[in-house]
């Protein structure tokens, strides 16, 4: 997908990110066992990803605290996921361990799903460049 898209509402947001994740043959290639549910945090709107062989099956939008588990989060300002959402992002906006070292943004709980799944996340995080981001 290489066509940046401006998702008007955070369900179709939701929606794009859905499709574009599901119809990518890259996850589908490798998503057998990416199978977790984790968490955007994006300050101004909040979303759980829920993911199934490889496909997502939910997105959950501004869920309160307990109402959908999830393995792990990653939390940023408004501004830092604008900045991932284009589709030439600057240095140290071009994935999450740039960003965690150098930005605010922030892993959380189990990494070890995080590492355990991150070729086809690392992929969903790219395609944030096509869809954009709801923020």
């Amino acid at each position: 997908m290489t066509v940046t898209t401006s998702a008007t509402t955070p369900a179709d947001w939701a929606d794009a990110f859905t499709r574009a994740s599901n119809e990518d043959p890259e996850i589908q290639a490798h998503g057998k066992y990416f199978t977790c549910s984790y968490l955007l945090d994006m300050a101004d709107r909040t979303f759980v990803v829920e993911v199934s062989r490889g496909k997502i099956v939910n997105v959950a939008i501004d869920p309160g605290p307990l109402d959908v588990p999830y393995e792990f989060a990653l939390r940023a300002s408004a501004d830092t996921w604008r900045n991932f959402g284009v589709p030439v992002p600057a240095p140290m906006y071009h994935g999450i361990w740039s960003a965690s070292f150098q930005r605010d943004l922030k892993l959380e709980g189990e990494i070890l799903v995080l590492m355990q799944n991150l070729r086809c996340f690392t992929r969903q995080f790219e395609l944030l460049r096509a869809v954009g981001v709801p923020v």
